[in-house]
């Protein structure tokens, strides 16, 4: 712990030597330069140990009263006053932020069900043959939890209470335990539902609803990293990650299978038909081997289902033109052929006539039939009109859309799936039909709710609010079906929810201040000219932007760098043309590293705390390191390929 501790203070001296030997002489200095003073002392502030949104606040507050006294003395204290109670209630008012308590409200409520047990043990089992099967087992269960909570500590704390003794167990090296579990946790920073993603939305003005949408595939790609890494090192170095005994491999089948002879060969549906139908099963209830019928079956009844749906998507025909555009071609073909054109020149009426709506066209207004004085007939004129429209309804019936053909895209593609769907039932034998429960009780209610709630905000069905409090809803659902709702659960969710939301909005208040004063001082004005003064190319600046964010990630978290710093990027990227949505991933993933870097590496210090003894904090640190370098691997392959990011969002909100 001594030489984490003489790291920071090394880096907090380093950083205000910097300081008094860059600011120029108290004579020369400007209010720029007192506004990038304020910046420094921030972060030395925050170094040392003290709050981060009232560190902003007070910073804030003290400069912002220094500018406005230097213009005028006299208003000083009420403009200060005045700003704060502004910046308070824009944050108040800024309704993207709603969402915020209801996502960690639903993380909060997942975590206390107890789901990342059952969770973790059946992709155990199910990836039992997979090289690094236990290393795998724990990302993919970090993957999944993190995104259903979004709280790094809290998924770090239950993997390494759950996964890391297992891991230590088997044989698995205490580095590569570690980094699996600290790297796993922090995907839920940049897979939706995120909160860094709308803290950044928010600052940056950028749509919560496309950062989802473009953070998904990155997201997935760094997942996959982290388990192509496992899986290359447990194939080539065995003694790092042993390869799980026999006797852990094999499932244990239920009793009703005893009745089944060669239960282990046999594949479930077909077992479970003879079964039903043969005698060997008598003591067996049918009710039994029905349901278990019915699980079997499940995935060729969400096939159909699925093939049903998209064949009538495919299949269904064009839209056909609306009302309004044919009466209107009706209109303009009546004024040509119409001996009184000046009268049907703009109208929508149908048919033409003087007046505005009438029908039959009479002068008058809005009556029918319109009477003055006594009973009218209708012009000789108008059965022409009539007949005309008589006319055009006719094609217009023959004309009614039909069904297209699906296209041979279309079967080949549902070809393929059935050929693999039939693969999958001839090897569907009984150990793995429990396997398949089991995962069916852990990991697909999980999965739907976060596919529900990310498939509301991506294809426009919910805001991220709306989302938000279904998702809610479902952690509740999930905490009552599994039998682990309570009073006190509810009431410990809401506390700690609450105490966390009320955390990150006197974050952004303090934030906002902060920003204003800074603003104020001219110190964005002056980094503003020095970077455009250095002449650098869009990827330079990039590349530039990028480095400073991941030293900033050692002796800072990600709330302070996306609240602090970002109102200091952001500016500057409409003169480099660079898309602020594009900016928010790269900087979502190497945020990243604000929690498996040290000295401030937080997820380091959760698992530490719940770690057996011998585990050192040395150890987790290397670890992470190989995980931190497959993270600017991300960063170079979404920076190289935006695509991976970006084509989402185009193909979603064109």
């Amino acid at each position: 712990m001594r030489k984490e501790i003489w790291f920071g203070l090394s880096i907090l001296v380093a950083i205000v030597i910097a300081l008094f030997a860059l600011m120029p002489a108290p004579s020369d200095m400007t209010n720029g330069h007192l506004g990038l003073l304020m910046l420094a002392l921030v972060v030395v502030a925050i170094m040392l140990g003290f709050p981060t949104a009232f560190t902003l606040m007070g910073m804030g507050v003290l400069f912002a009263w220094f500018a406005f006294h230097s213009q005028d003395p006299d208003q000083a204290v009420q403009l200060t006053l005045d700003l704060m109670v502004q910046r308070a209630y824009s944050v108040m008012a800024n309704d993207v932020l709603i969402s915020i308590p209801l996502f960690i409200f639903m993380g909060y409520l997942v975590e206390r069900a107890n789901l990342i047990e059952r969770l973790f043990k059946s992709l155990h089992i199910a990836m039992a043959r997979v090289p690094g099967s236990l290393a795998v087992a724990t990302i993919v269960t970090c993957a999944i939890f993190a995104t259903a909570t979004g709280i790094v500590g809290a998924v770090v704390t239950l993997m390494g209470l759950l996964a890391l003794p297992a891991m230590l167990k088997a044989g698995y090296s205490t580095q590569l335990s570690a980094g699996c579990i600290t790297a796993g946790g922090c995907l839920g920073i940049l897979i939706p539902p995120s909160v860094l993603l709308i803290v950044y939305g928010a600052t940056a003005g950028v749509s919560v609803v496309k950062l989802y949408a473009g953070a998904f595939f990155p997201g997935i790609m760094l997942a996959g990293l982290y388990v192509g890494y496992v899986l290359i090192l447990a194939k080539f170095k065995p003694s790092v990650a042993p390869p799980l005994p026999p006797e852990e491999r094999v499932v244990a089948l239920p009793a009703y299978t005893q009745a089944i002879p060669n239960a282990y060969s046999k594949m479930a549906v077909s077992g479970l038909v003879r079964a039903l139908k043969g005698e060997r099963a008598v003591q067996v209830p049918s009710r039994t081997l029905v349901s278990n019928l019915f699980v079997a079956l499940l995935p060729a009844l969400v096939f159909a289902a699925l093939m049903g749906v998209s064949y009538r998507v495919v299949t269904a025909p064009d839209a056909a033109p609306t009302e309004l555009v044919e009466m209107g071609a009706q209109n303009d073909f009546d004024a040509s052929s119409s001996s009184d054109s000046s009268n049907n020149s703009g109208g929508l009426e149908e048919p033409p006539v003087e007046g505005g709506l009438e029908e039959p066209p009479v002068e008058g207004g809005l009556e029918e039939p319109p009477v003055e004085g006594g009973a009218t007939e209708a012009p000789a004129a108008t059965p022409a009109p009539a007949a005309a429209a008589q006319s055009s309804a006719a094609p217009a019936q023959a004309a009614e859309p039909a069904a297209k053909p699906a296209s041979k895209n279309f079967w080949m593609g549902w070809g393929g799936a059935a050929v693999a769907l039939l693969i999958f039932y001839l090897f569907f034998s009984f150990a793995r039909l429990e396997i398949f429960k089991m995962l069916l009780g852990s990991l697909f209610p999980l999965a739907i709710m976060i596919l529900a709630v990310l498939g509301s905000i991506v294809f426009g069905l919910a805001t991220p609010t709306e989302a938000a409090a279904m998702g809610a809803l479902g952690g509740l659902i999930l905490a009552i079906a599994y039998r682990r709702f309570n009073i006190g659960m509810l009431r410990e969710s809401a506390h700690l929810a609450t105490k966390t939301t009320a955390m990150v909005c006197w974050l952004f208040v303090g934030s906002s201040i902060f920003s204003a004063a800074f603003a104020l001082l001219g110190g964005q004005e002056i980094i503003n000219t020095w970077v455009l003064g250095m002449d650098l190319t869009p990827v330079q600046f990039m590349i530039l932007a990028q480095v400073v964010i991941f030293l900033l990630g050692w002796p800072l978290e990600w709330t302070e760098i996306i609240v602090i710093f970002m109102p200091i990027f952001i500016p500057l990227l409409a003169h480099f043309n660079i898309d602020p949505l594009f900016f928010g991933l790269l900087v979502a993933m190497n945020l990243q590293t604000a929690f498996l870097s040290p000295p401030v590496a937080m997820s380091a210090f959760y698992l530490k705390g719940v770690s057996p003894p011998h585990v050192t904090l040395n150890q987790i640190f290397l670890g992470m390191l190989p995980f931190m370098g497959l993270q600017v691997l991300g960063i170079v392959l979404l920076y190289t390929f935006p695509a991976i990011g970006l084509w989402l969002p185009e193909v979603l909100y064109k």
